[in-house]
């Protein structure tokens, strides 16, 4: 497997919307495999192929490790994957993300979702999500479309975040 580059904000590929993939295939199997290495060396719980340079609807995701120290990892892999039902309701937790490095803030997301996906052989899956699944299916989602975490918080609360980004980059340059 092969350790991916993550891309950090403002890089512009985060910014763009994902193309659906067409076909899932052994060299798209290599590459979930690269992704959910590159995800497990950063420590993260979700990681969307933007991320890594590649504009197209696929993620990878393990959330058991968060949940529960030691726990067996349990991966999950999403090709096209799509929100086809939310809860109504809401609810703030903080989040971080490996492209916006070492900075968190309070998301609103819903409490619940739907996700519709193919999964690692190009099955059709459903999943039904709440806690942390849902916040993070979310959040990958969402980078799929374009979107990142401090597109959903205030302006002035993304100001203070990304100027401390900005010094923390200049301590690391020195």
């Amino acid at each position: 497997m092969t350790k991916l580059k993550i891309y950090e904000y403002p890089h512009p590929v985060l910014k763009q919307k994902s193309e659906r993939v067409a076909k899932i295939d052994d060299e798209l199997r290599k590459f979930l495999d690269d992704m959910l290495e590159t995800m497990y060396i950063a420590d993260g719980v979700g990681l969307a192929a933007p991320q890594v340079g590649v504009s197209k609807r696929i993620v990878v995701i393990d959330v058991s490790a968060a949940e529960e120290e030691g726990a067996e990892k349990s991966p999950i892999f999403l090709v096209n994957p799509e929100i086809v039902w939310h809860s109504d309701e809401k609810g703030c937790q903080f989040e971080g993300c490996l492209s916006v490095p070492e900075q968190r803030a309070e998301v609103e997301r819903y409490l619940q979702v739907r996700v519709h996906y193919q999964d690692y052989d190009g099955k059709e899956q459903e999943i039904l999500a709440d806690g942390l699944l849902a916040i993070a299916l979310q959040h990958e989602i969402d980078h799929l479309d374009g979107i990142l975490y401090i597109d959903r918080i205030s302006r002035l609360k993304r100001q203070m975040l990304l100027k401390k980004l900005q010094k923390l980059r200049q301590e690391e340059e020195e």
